[in-house]
């Protein structure tokens, strides 16, 4: 048998990734730049909600100032109007007992008590 020498490969060896784990870190990339678009598209919505709700806040709290006003508005002129009815109340006892002093007076007149 003849002598035999083995001859090893001088280049360092080097990881060399393989087309399919390459495709796969594409793979992921691209994932993870749409799961990217879709979490910034979700924020944007959720950016727009808040806004619409904040306007919507915004107009229900005038609306409750401009009620607020009304009712203050309403409560004073029901308070005018008690005082303007207990003074007509007032005025009307007044003529009634006024009347009724007449009506005696003319009883009496017409209706004179024997001596």
């Amino acid at each position: 048998m003849a002598p035999t020498i083995a001859v090893s490969s001088a280049q360092p060896q080097r990881p060399v990734k393989a087309a399919e784990e390459i495709r796969d870190e594409g793979d992921e990339e691209v994932a993870l730049r749409r799961r990217n678009e879709d979490l910034e598209e979700e924020l944007r919505k959720s950016q727009e909600r808040e806004e619409r709700m904040r306007r919507e806040l915004e107009r229900a709290w005038e609306r409750l100032r401009v009620v607020e006003e009304a009712e203050e508005r309403l409560c004073s002129q029901l308070g005018e109007l008690e005082a303007e009815a207990m003074d007509q109340a007032r005025h009307y006892n007044d003529r009634i007992v006024s009347l009724m002093n007449q009506l005696s007076q003319a009883h009496r007149l017409l209706h004179p008590v024997p001596n």
